[in-house]
């Protein structure tokens, strides 16, 4: 099962979505709606399976996505201009990631009481404001506390996109289209790991970080106005969580392993990308145009990969595949750390393309851990532990190693614990036949 049908089944039913039952609730909705234009003779809503009607939401969703991940790394590729302006050491700027992270954890298990209140439509559009405001409220902040404060707000504000953004997502296309439509949505986080990097570079030409930070938080708080004003989407409400669901899978070894996995998969490829601008210039005296560039160009490769891993995994086994990819993102991460001059640079193309080839067959082990009603919780839990560990975590003990003279040792370590890591996948119990 791949990444894709993951979402199709429900990411985040249970706990922070059960979109599955609200796309019922959707359609019946849009079809009342339906009804009550054709008795008045009235027929400006469009059909839900026409070109128009599908299209549209998703170029919102897809923009709102986009620009909700820009904001969530880009304090990466800015991080050396920011530590230079404000006078920081490394552990304090690796720090943002951790509050920003732990914002993002929060509010992910919780965001079903927001839905669930406001309904999907609204929570998008809130989101997305409230996300761009935090944002440009960063953009004055003069403080660490208070950088610290305006990132942790935007974590929070942030991670109430996506369980709203897949339900509204799914209920407004037709289910034939569900594959498509999702591997759309999904370019957004891959291109914006490729972006970044250019676009902070490229406005940094004009602006100082700060207003950096207030361009890119006015674009979401425009995105979520023209959502909310041009979309004729059919509005419906979330879930309130249910935490006893996740009692059973508790019981289970095999998710607290995929839990340790996938922090490990975060690990490389989000906890890695977030320190590596500032590795870069500080250590190994680039410019920070030099390292972006670098960064983007790492990242082009990344994009096709997926589809490669996939067929590996039918071909020798999920247990096999995550073995070896962790194998080989542990090794090319702690060479990072040891490497300078272009073998690190050669290195550094390698690295990623390798991380991300860890996830379709994590999500397909994931598949087959527990119950099938249990399956979804897994994920609402292990998601946002992995990005609370792999993204905020990792990067705050690479700055705390580097502030202590030991820079390259951050990403040694983070390495090594991703080498030894492969042995995990050896001891999961998947269930063939859920």
């Amino acid at each position: 099962m791949t990444l894709l049908s993951w979402f199709q089944e429900g990411l985040f039913g249970g706990i922070v979505g059960g979109f599955q039952q609200n796309d019922i609730l959707a359609y019946g909705y849009g079809n009342r709606l339906k009804m009550k234009h054709n008795i008045s003779g009235i027929s400006d809503i469009p059909d839900k399976d026409s070109l128009q009607a599908q299209l549209l939401p998703l170029f919102f969703l897809t923009s709102i996505f986009f620009l909700n991940f820009i904001i969530r790394i880009i304090i990466s590729p800015l991080l050396p201009t920011i530590l230079a302006d404000m006078h920081l050491t490394r552990d304090q700027a690796g720090s943002f990631f951790l509050v920003s992270a732990s914002g993002y954890f929060i509010s992910l298990l919780c965001s079903g009481f927001v839905s669930s209140r406001l309904q999907h439509k609204r929570t998008i559009v809130f989101s997305a404001m409230a996300t761009g405001i935090a944002f440009i409220a960063t953009g004055f902040c003069q403080s660490l506390l208070t950088m610290r404060l305006g990132l942790f707000v935007v974590g929070m504000t942030s991670a109430l996109y996506i369980p709203s953004g897949i339900a509204m997502l799914t209920a407004s296309i037709s289910s034939r289209n569900w594959g498509k439509a999702i591997g759309i949505h999904e370019m957004a986080p891959n291109l914006g790991f490729l972006l970044a990097p250019i676009i902070s570079e490229g406005l940094l030409l004009w602006l100082s970080w700060r207003s950096v930070l207030m361009v890119i938080g006015g674009a979401s708080i425009l995105t979520g106005i023209t959502f909310l004003k041009f979309s004729n989407v059919v509005d419906f409400p979330g879930e309130s969580p249910r935490l006893k669901s996740i009692l059973p899978l508790v019981k289970t070894p095999s998710f607290w392993m995929m839990m340790t996995l996938f922090s490990l998969g975060v690990a490389g490829t989000m906890g890695i990308y977030s320190m590596l601008p500032l590795y870069l210039v500080n250590e190994h005296g680039m410019l920070q145009s030099q390292a972006n560039t670098l960064i983007t160009l790492s990242r082009i490769l990344t994009l096709p990969i997926a589809l490669l891993v996939g067929w590996l995994s039918d071909r020798f086994g999920l247990k096999q595949t995550l073995a070896a990819v962790l194998l080989l993102t542990g090794i090319s991460t702690l060479l990072i750390g040891l490497l300078s001059g272009w073998p690190m640079t050669a290195v550094i193309f390698c690295q990623p393309v390798l991380a991300v080839c860890f996830f379709p067959p994590a999500f397909a082990a994931l598949s087959h851990i527990g119950s099938k009603e249990t399956r979804n919780i897994a994920v609402s839990f292990t998601i946002p532990f992995a990005f609370l560990v792999g993204g905020g975590v990792v990067p705050s003990v690479i700055g705390i190693l580097g502030e202590k003279g030991s820079f390259s040792m951050g990403f040694v370590v983070v390495g090594i614990f991703i080498f030894f890591g492969a042995v995990v996948p050896f001891f999961l119990k998947l269930q063939e036949n859920n």
